[in-house]
């Protein structure tokens, strides 16, 4: 069922979706915002809000979505480009969410959308003085392998010829050994579009640039919103705001303390070497329990990613000097530079992590939702 919802023809080349086509498609969605009663507002067009509305369209809810500018415009469209079961999460001991990672992974590749989603295979080299021996390597690719029930995750370890096989670039001075494991990769803009246009063919109302500035409330209770000069009203709200998830939360309940906590990822996309001859991407262990990725994507190479501490306005959101420095720096362990050159980048792009609210370092923060219900029945939900 829910693939049916989910089809091909719901994004086209380029991340364009035609679920707004025209201007009088606009004025039609404004006209149902403005006259119809709703049982589900979703504020926010992402990957989570999108998939949210969609659910819900499928199941027979009147459903309305908006979003304060460009569907999949923030978190949604500045990813790694990947669908991945979470192997690092495996020194976490976080056995559940990687469970829970591979069976997603496994229904998008086989079911959902095998047209948007790819397998792709990863590198995992071990250098002397490395964070993490071959063996630990070895048996981390095994347990992954096994938590995905040995489905789209074949692991192996690999010497100098087959990693020059699969990576020819990759050093292998000071090389222990490799490990070799599968996941997945996406367009990621147009996978959260295809949500959206089939949410609206299945008969929900969707608009982009629509903010939200205000709540409705009823005897205490939350039973809409007013974004631009309309009120919107709906029996449930859920609040999918992304970055913004906090500031919309305060629109209920001024003294709420926040639930988020952003982490700023930041990736460069370089023009690769000629030829490009890569069968696979490369993960490289960092100390602290992060890793540097280099991923072959649409004919360029994506290097990053960075994982800090963000607490400024998301709208103001940039790619700094030093997180140039470090990218380049972190690739710099696994890749020559020929290939990791600062004359090689032709664009860069930074996205904001929506993580639980903790303590301690963003790289080792649980990668989990948060789902909070606010005073006036407003369910606020995050990260994942």
């Amino acid at each position: 069922m829910m693939s049916e919802g989910f089809g091909s023809n719901g994004a086209v080349a380029g991340g364009q979706a035609r679920v707004l086509g025209s201007h009088a498609d606009r004025e039609r969605t404004l006209e149902r915002l403005s006259s119809e009663t709703f049982d589900l507002l979703v504020i926010g067009g992402g990957v989570i809000g999108s998939r949210i509305a969609l659910e819900a369209t499928m199941n027979g809810a009147k459903v309305a979505m908006v979003d304060s500018g460009d569907f999949a415009g923030a978190t949604s469209s500045a990813s790694s480009k990947l669908i991945h079961g979470g192997l690092r999460y495996l020194q976490m001991y976080d056995f559940r969410l990687v469970r829970e990672a591979h069976a997603e992974r496994r229904a998008l590749l086989d079911t959902l959308a095998p047209h948007l989603v790819t397998p792709l295979t990863f590198v995992m080299p071990v250098y002397k003085g490395g964070p993490h021996r071959a063996s630990t390597i070895a048996a981390g690719m095994l347990a992954y392998a096994a938590l995905s029930g040995f489905r789209h995750s074949k692991a192996r370890m690999l010497g100098a010829r087959g990693v020059h096989k699969l990576v020819p670039p990759l050093k292998t001075e000071g090389m222990k050994a490799a490990g070799a494991y599968n996941d997945a990769q996406t367009f990621d803009s147009r996978l959260t579009l295809a949500n959206v246009a089939a949410a609206a063919r299945s008969g929900a109302a969707v608009l982009n640039y629509l903010r939200v500035t205000e709540l409705l409330m009823e005897g205490g209770r939350v039973v809409g919103a007013r974004a631009g000069d309309l009120d919107i009203r709906a029996r449930s709200v859920i609040n999918a705001a992304g970055p913004w998830v906090d500031a919309v939360r305060l629109l209920e309940d001024p003294k709420a303390q926040p639930m988020a906590r952003l982490s700023k990822g930041v990736h460069l996309v370089l023009e690769p070497p000629d030829p490009w001859p890569w069968q696979a991407a490369v993960t490289t262990p960092l100390e602290g329990g992060r890793v540097s990725f280099a991923i072959p994507w649409e004919g360029m190479l994506v290097l990053g990613t960075t994982d800090t501490d963000y607490e400024a306005d998301p709208a103001n959101l940039s790619v700094d000097p030093e997180d140039v420095d470090t990218i380049l720096r972190e690739a710099s362990i696994s890749l020559p530079p020929e290939v990791v050159n600062r004359d090689r980048i032709r664009y860069t792009f930074a996205g904001l992590r929506v993580l639980a609210r903790s303590e301690g370092s963003t790289a080792k923060t649980p990668r989990e939702e948060v789902i909070r219900e606010g005073p006036g029945g407003m369910v606020s939900v995050a990260g994942g």
